[in-house]
Parts: C-alpha cells; structure tokens; sequence
C-alpha cells in the first residue's frame, strides 16, 4: 500500500488562503498568516475538528498519518 509522505500534506498559503484564513489567524499560536508560509491541516484541543495552523505548530504523527497542533501532542505524551 502506498502512504504519502508528511510534505505532501502541507501547503503553501497563497492570497485566497490568507484572505479566507486571517480573520481568525492560527488557532495553535494566535497569530496571523503571511504569504509563504507553509501551513498543515490539523487536529487540536479546539472545538470543531481540525483546522490550518502553522507547520511550526504541529507534529506529525505516524499513527494516524495526519498532524496534531504541539501542545496537544503533548498533553497526550504526557509532558504538560
């Protein structure tokens, strides 16, 4: 069975993205995004299922081939 790899999942935002994602900015760290930057979707400890956040902020997780924001990451490693 092919897997894709963890690359292929992220994207690059463009303008349609910026203008349709900074009115809430990024959940994981609060912050607005730019153009360029690379973002990941991905599940957290917010409400509503997964979302765009920074790649920065998340960690890729093997066992459900998807992200999960950092600090959620943690808290189910038990390390906060």
């Amino acid at each position: 069975m092919f897997k894709k790899s963890k690359k292929k999942k992220g994207f690059i935002i463009d303008l349609e993205k910026l203008n349709s994602l900074n009115s809430e900015g990024c959940p994981a760290c609060g912050q607005k995004f730019s153009l360029g930057e690379t973002a990941v979707v991905a599940c957290g400890a917010w409400e509503g299922g997964s979302k765009v956040i920074h790649e920065n902020e998340a960690v890729y997780d093997p066992k459900t081939d998807g992200f999960v924001e950092r600090r959620c990451h943690e808290a189910r490693r038990g390390r906060i």
